[in-house]
């Protein structure tokens, strides 16, 4: 599959790509938990289609520690056994709110109750965060088709 835009290559995303990953950068400086934030980054990735996303962050929460079997079930996290409830909660306020357009309420009161009960307000701030830099990156590899499976973790040196 050949990309219809290198995102790299040309000035104007390149420059884009560099700030967007300044925001990522400040999300994991935050408090919020490592794995959760990869766990994030996967699942909304997996529901935007966007392989390219899913290979670097599976790569790189597998580069991380992060286990095989949960990796394999972040798509059916609500029926796996192997996530804790604060990264169910994570999960699901990923979901919801990567799938904005699916539900007249965006995120439930329900799911971010959830999540108020295992992050403290600067976490949360990095969760939606994290949520909406994901989304972006998501949409612009999917809109330019870059193709996935050739990310090696850390080379781009975040």
């Amino acid at each position: 599959m050949e990309p219809r835009i290198n995102l790299f290559a040309n000035e104007i995303a390149a420059k884009f790509t560099k700030r967007l990953t300044n925001a990522g950068q400040v999300i994991g400086q935050s408090g919020l938990p490592a794995a959760t934030y990869e766990l994030v980054k996967i699942r909304a990735s997996q529901i935007n289609g966007c392989g390219f996303c899913t290979d670097m962050h599976t790569k790189d929460a597998a580069a991380a520690g992060e286990t095989q079997v949960r990796l394999n079930l972040v798509a059916a996290w609500r029926e796996a056994t192997v996530f804790t409830e604060a990264e169910r909660a994570a999960l699901a306020l990923a979901e919801e709110g990567t799938r904005l357009a699916d539900a007249h309420h965006g995120v439930s009161d329900e799911t971010w109750a959830a999540v108020q009960k295992h992050y403290d307000d600067e976490q949360l701030g990095a969760l939606v965060s994290a949520i909406a830099v994901i989304n972006a990156y998501n949409r612009l590899n999917v809109i330019a088709r870059t193709p996935a499976g050739s990310y090696e973790p850390g080379m781009f040196g975040v």
